[in-house]
């Protein structure tokens, strides 16, 4: 277990963080948006306002973990750039994009971009306690409430830039055009957890606790032991989609938040869920060394996912934690770990993770930065295992 550890936090130091550290724009600011699978960076390409506030969140952390200055100047850096690029002065809210020189590329509003963006403020607040950064925080969760809900309350996904509904094609896959989403509600979930641990505020535990009710009563399918995916506007199902990566990352998240929140109540009743979810992630697509991505109609997708092993290293690491008589979970973390050193790490000097591998452990060549290709999966499951486990 100590090696384990000592791995990771290794890892972390040697080859994570100095690898996001030289993707940073010293000219332009922020971090650049691209590099391909031949490793060049394309310093003209768009930044994502969710990849820089990804590595806001990542470099926060690392500082509030190691206390390393350089850590605390390379989360100013992108602190700097999403407050004077990404923020929309205007109509409120953070952009989907901008350009390499920061001006405005896609002015749409989508709440899971929200979402990220309190979370990473949340957290750099927590590490260098600047009081803007909290305000900021605030300020986009309160534009989460009054402009990206539904009457009822739940989450509704994507807007123009002045926050008029659009189709959601940001985060609609498998060939529908969902309405609501278990990936916006878990983030946004997500997110509030981080403002409430640094801020105690009880508005924010109201609104974890409605998040907890809409997880179990629309989200958790207890037939079928899974969270539903994609949903049209009253919750229906649109697509039998079995999200594995998703499932195993919800299930320690809210385990987290439930942690966070103190709610003995809410403890007890989404302890099962989360329980079940992750006994039959592990039942149904852990391989013994990995996890599937995904099955749909049934037929499960065996491509291997960074950010879907690195979800599983903690899920399995927060059940070993809960059940801890159960070997299984822990031996069940450190060889998906053994998996992610041999066939995801990219052991070309200046990469990092490449983006997913096939059955026999070839690497697909996509890129290893864009837009969703983040140090956010890899660099947390590094800091959750040092954190959980120590070294």
């Amino acid at each position: 277990m100590k090696t384990f550890a000592e791995e990771v936090k290794a890892h972390l130091l040697q080859k994570l963080i100095p690898f996001w550290e030289q993707l940073k724009d010293e000219e332009y600011g922020g971090y650049y948006g691209y590099m391909g699978f031949d490793l060049k960076i394309d310093k003209y390409y768009e930044k994502g306002c969710i990849l820089n506030s990804r590595i806001l969140w990542f470099f926060s952390n690392a500082y509030l973990l190691f206390g390393h200055e350089h850590l605390k100047q390379a989360a100013g850096h992108a602190y700097l750039f999403l407050k004077e690029h990404c923020l929309d002065t205007e109509y409120g809210g953070v952009y989907w994009s901008v350009a390499y020189d920061g001006t405005c590329m896609d002015s749409t509003k989508h709440t899971y971009n929200q979402a990220f963006a309190v979370y990473a403020l949340s957290s750099y607040y927590d590490a260098v306690k600047k009081e803007e950064a909290l305000a900021l925080a605030f300020q986009i969760q309160d534009l989460i409430q009054e402009k990206c809900t539904d009457a009822h309350g739940y989450y509704r996904e994507a807007f123009t830039r002045d926050f008029q509904p659009k189709e959601n094609e940001k985060l609609s896959e498998n060939g529908v055009m969902a309405e609501k989403t278990m990936n916006t509600l878990l983030h946004v979930f997500e997110a509030y957890t981080e403002l409430y641990r640094v801020s105690q505020d009880e508005k924010i535990a109201d609104r974890l606790r409605f998040l907890l009710d809409t997880i179990e009563e629309k989200v958790y399918n207890p037939v079928l032991g899974r969270q539903e995916v994609f949903f049209d506007k009253d919750w229906k199902p649109l697509i039998d989609l079995y999200s594995y990566g998703h499932d195993i990352e919800a299930a320690w998240l809210v385990d987290r938040g439930i942690e966070v929140l103190q709610d003995a109540a809410y403890a007890k009743k989404l302890a099962p869920v989360t329980d079940a979810v992750t006994n039959h992630i592990y039942e149904r697509a852990f391989a013994g060394n990995s996890l599937a991505n995904e099955a749909e109609n049934g037929v499960v997708d065996q491509t291997r996912v960074w950010w879907v092993q690195a979800e599983t290293v903690v899920g399995f690491v927060n059940a070993w934690q809960k059940h801890p008589h159960e070997e299984k979970w822990l031996d069940g973390a450190k060889n998906v770990w053994e998996y992610i050193k041999a066939k995801l790490v990219d052991k070309r000097e200046g990469s990092e993770w490449f983006w997913s591998v096939q059955p026999d452990g070839t690497p697909d060549e996509k890129p290893i930065v864009e837009p969703w290709k983040c140090p956010y999966h890899n660099g947390r499951m590094c800091m959750e295992v040092i954190r959980r486990i120590g070294s």
